[in-house]
């Protein structure tokens, strides 16, 4: 949704009313460093500095082209008078000369026309130019956001980052394509109206610019007060949309819970504020126009009282007067036009200071890869890890190791940093000390692609994408074929289903997968990791969605599937992991205990206690 208005579409000689206050402070947002942004955001343009010295060029033919034309219709008008003029007083031989008003007529329309084909120019030149800059910036954030650390996006709304890819981007296109060639349209057009008038009368030109400063005087206060409730606008405008994103993507969650009431409350006392917001700005601002047309209307009745003198004197012809006139009544717009695009830019500026923001983040650690991966064995060894999300550690000292084609389960109470575990080993994150190896090499010199490819994840929350069944279950592996998609699906117990489905492989699913249960989401996600055959697993309350007797089947085709493979399971539920090759228990970031489940069962510690009274609220 985008809130920001755009100048009014008004050429250099029309006489709409351009662009209105209300207009001119819509951003109400300023850049943190404007020089050093702007100068950053003319770097992508530089690449295109000959189309835009074109689209400036042609910008300049299409403005001058129309700005003579009002002295040219003078001469016109001129010539009808004075031959009507010396008709009427019988003047012998007097007449009107129309071959030379039509010839007058003809130059005119030359020139008319010749402005509009410069101006089409100089938009499908800009157009160009605005796009491809913007598909520049696109691409740079998009590369930006593939090496980002997790971090980064665990501390920030998706909201806040798609607005700077998005809104952004767009705001700063845009910008581009409308805002920059109308203001060196607006730049010309004033230079070209003061050369013309200071042409026709100096007297009658300082009578026109001395309104200038009276308008600004004016309205300056004005534009002061409304900035701030543009910004307000703004504001309350993101966390009006903040709010129905989140009360709309958890609607069953609001529904479930009975929160529509607070919703609706929380929606309509920020729609509150918008409101008040918004009307302050646009009445203020709204004031603007009305006051800067008030004092143009009193230039304009003592230009055609001084004009009319100076035409009785012989002064001037009546042809300049009215060419005068009209050059008057155009000299405010674009001087008011440029105000505003001076402030749309502004505006601008803080966009692009967003994404430049985004594309300055702190990037994942830098690869020094000094080891080659190919297929993982699955040795799998922490030593003396320490990590922590901020200054304190939540893991220390963790040692730990895995041999290949061993099953290991990890459990433990919530926060206790069993996840975290599983983050660290795919680096996700980077240590804070220690080593994490995988066959002997340090998982820091082995490269991400190549280290995540050892691994295949069935998640607790499942990720599908809007697309095909079939697509989905590929995503882990290119250049499969439908049979191996197939047979992965049957060795997760998904194939019955999806066969049941409309539309079968093909079934599409939607953006959040609703159309389908949450077993069979897991199912799916199950199914992809099969296909994926990664030497290692990790398995992720990969069971919790389903029920017990599509979870005897997972457990079956999870026990083939994990056959020769090093897999890390981490289970609330201790009854399926009784066969796992070593239990790691975890509280409070450290592994407390580790055994089999027998072992540890004869230990009668934390794990006991967790086993047993897991045992006990099922026999109650």
């Amino acid at each position: 949704m985008s809130s920001q208005k755009r100048p009014q579409s008004v050429g250099p000689m029309g006489h709409g009313h351009g662009p209105g206050g209300g207009n001119m402070m819509m951003m109400g947002q300023k850049a943190k460093n404007f020089k050093g942004t702007l100068r950053r955001l003319l770097t992508y343009l530089k690449p295109r500095r000959n189309q835009l010295i074109a689209v400036i060029l042609a910008a300049i033919l299409s403005t001058v082209f129309m700005i003579v034309g009002p002295k040219i219709m003078g001469t016109a008008i001129t010539e009808l008078f004075e031959g009507a003029y010396g008709k009427f007083q019988g003047i012998p031989g007097a007449a009107i000369n129309f071959d030379k008003i039509g010839q007058i007529l003809l130059v005119l329309a030359g020139l008319y026309v010749f402005s509009s084909l410069f101006n089409y120019v100089q938009q499908y030149m800009m157009a160009g130019v605005a796009q491809n800059t913007v598909y520049d910036l696109r691409e740079d954030v998009n590369k930006k956001l593939e090496k980002l650390p997790l971090h980064y996006f665990d501390g920030r709304s998706n909201g806040e980052t798609l607005s700077r890819m998005t809104n952004d981007i767009d705001t700063i296109g845009s910008t581009l394509q409308q805002s920059l060639t109308q203001f060196i349209t607006s730049i010309v057009t004033i230079i070209g109206i003061v050369i013309m008038m200071l042409s026709i009368s100096p007297i009658l030109t300082l009578i026109s610019i001395v309104s200038l400063p009276i308008s600004i005087f004016v309205i300056r206060p004005i534009l002061k007060r409304s900035q701030k409730h543009f910004a307000d606008q703004q504001r309350t405008l993101g966390q009006l949309n903040g709010h129905i994103e989140e009360m709309y993507t958890g609607h069953q969650v609001v529904k479930a819970f009975g929160h529509e009431k607070q919703a609706g409350d929380q929606f309509d006392k920020v729609n509150e504020e918008l409101y008040e917001a918004g009307r302050k700005a646009q009445f203020i601002s709204g004031i603007i126009m009305p006051m800067m047309f008030f004092i143009g209307n009193l230039s304009y009745v003592l230009i055609s009282v001084v004009g009319g003198i100076l035409v009785t004197q012989r002064a001037i012809s009546i042809g300049d007067i009215q060419a005068f006139i009209t050059y008057s009544k155009q000299f405010t717009q674009p001087i008011t036009q440029t105000a505003n695009i001076a402030n749309i830019i502004q505006s601008t500026v803080a966009a692009a200071e967003r994404v430049f923001e985004l594309l300055d983040e702190e990037e994942e650690t830098k690869e020094i890869t000094t080891a080659s991966l190919t297929r993982a064995q699955g040795a799998v060894t922490f030593e003396h890890v320490d990590f922590g999300y901020g200054e304190d550690l939540l893991i220390q000292d963790m040692n730990i190791e895995v041999l290949p084609g061993q099953t290991v389960a990890i459990v433990g109470p919530t926060g206790a940093g069993k996840t975290t575990m599983i983050n660290l080993l795919m680096r996700f994150y980077e240590l804070n000390g220690g080593k994490i190896k995988l066959d002997g090499l340090d998982t820091r010199e082995v490269s991400r692609h190549d280290l995540r490819e050892s691994f295949g994840m069935v998640l607790q929350d499942t990720w599908l994408f809007n697309g095909t069944i079939k697509d989905n279950i590929a995503y882990g592996k290119s250049g499969v074929t439908d049979e191996e998609i197939f047979a992965a699906a049957r060795t997760a117990h998904a194939d019955h289903f999806i066969r049941t489905l409309p539309e079968g492989y093909e079934t599409i699913l939607n953006e959040e997968a609703s159309n389908i249960s949450e077993g069979q989401k897991q199912l799916l996600t199950i199914a992809r990791a099969v296909l994926a055959d990664p030497p290692i697993m990790i398995l992720d309350e990969a069971t919790s969605s389903v029920d017990t007797r599509t979870e005897v089947f997972i457990q079956e085709a999870m026990k083939r599937l994990m056959e020769g493979r090093t897999s890390f399971v981490i289970a609330h539920r201790l009854s399926t992991i009784k066969d796992a090759d070593l239990i790691l228990v975890m509280d409070q970031g450290k592994v407390i205990e580790q055994g089999t489940h027998s072992e540890l069962l004869e230990e009668n510690g934390f794990y006991a206690d967790l086993y047993n009274s897991q045992f006990s609220e099922k026999a109650g």
